[in-house]
């Protein structure tokens, strides 16, 4: 799989991974990783894990998300 910005572009690049949300193939230049919360049900109400899961996007999603 390609990184589809990259193909938009008009280059190849190997994707390394796939955006959470919009499901295109990402590469590392147009990748974003962040932390995502994970809650788990606990008795009669939900509690946060200590560590967070790891949630990769693309960078137009991230962008979307911050506005």
């Amino acid at each position: 799989m390609n990184c589809y910005d990259c193909h938009r572009a008009g280059t190849v690049t190997p994707a390394v991974a796939v955006c959470t949300y919009c499901g295109a193939g990402v590469c590392p230049g147009h990748l974003h990783e962040g932390p995502r919360e994970v809650h788990e049900v606990t008795g009669t109400g939900t509690a946060a894990r200590p560590d967070p899961a790891r949630r990769l996007t693309c960078k137009l999603c991230h962008a979307a998300e911050l506005s």
